[in-house]
């Protein structure tokens, strides 16, 4: 297996191109993940974070450049295949936990593993042994409604690496938290990269957090540097 978890090369995204609306949202972007690596990606709101992140994560596809995951080159690959590697590789964690309201926490974890065609059985050790890394299996039976903005978040992260992904991808994951609960929910997200092994591309404004990744990237004009 390639040490090497994300691979973007020469990535270019350009909205409403020929038009004098036209906007270069990314710019030759390049970047490098490798595995146990969590990176910070800290840039101005409209600079194209979130842009680059749906690049990354197969949810969108770039005017130019490649994106290779797990050492696989994916740029020219089918909806099908693309949708296969997303579901395998990628974990995506959100501001917001966007978990099902009508299943526990820990069948909010489970489910993702079903569809890819993991046994019910095996699927549900997967759920607790992720719930206990993050301190929170206690809590596996309850409803997203039930539990804190914090231990949403941390079911959040868990449900993002049920399928045991070598990359994840989080947009503002302790946006909406409190500054307590976001070092908790961080520290717990560390816990998960270590332990698992698979590399992290975080974007936040918390130059606090940031800080304590092992790399900080910036984001402005469409260019990605190291801070």
């Amino acid at each position: 297996m390639s040490d090497v978890s994300l691979r973007l090369s020469g990535i270019t995204k350009t909205y409403n191109a020929g038009t004098p609306a036209a906007v270069d949202v990314l710019r030759g972007v390049d970047a490098t993940l490798t595995r146990g690596e969590v990176v910070a990606l800290v840039a101005p709101s409209g600079a194209g974070k979130s842009t680059l992140l749906h690049i990354a994560g197969l949810l969108d596809t770039p005017d130019a450049g490649t994106v290779e995951i797990a050492g696989e080159d994916i740029t020219g690959a089918s909806d099908r295949m693309r949708t296969v590697v997303r579901r395998d590789q990628v974990g995506f964690v959100y501001q917001f936990h966007h978990l099902l309201p009508e299943f526990s926490a820990q069948e909010n974890i489970v489910l993702p593993q079903l569809a890819a065609g993991v046994a019910r059985r095996t699927a549900d050790a997967r759920a607790l042994e992720l719930l206990e890394i993050v301190g929170i299996a206690q809590r596996g039976h309850h409803r997203p409604a039930e539990l804190s903005g914090g231990e949403q978040q941390r079911v959040a992260f868990c449900r993002a690496l049920a399928n045991k992904p070598s990359v994840l991808l989080a947009d503002e994951p302790t946006g909406n938290l409190d500054p307590a609960t976001s070092d908790t929910v961080f520290d717990a997200l560390m816990t998960l990269v270590r332990e698992t092994g698979l590399s992290a591309l975080i974007a936040t404004h918390n130059m606090a957090l940031a800080a304590r990744m092992d790399r900080q990237l910036r984001m402005d004009q469409g260019v990605l540097t190291p801070i």
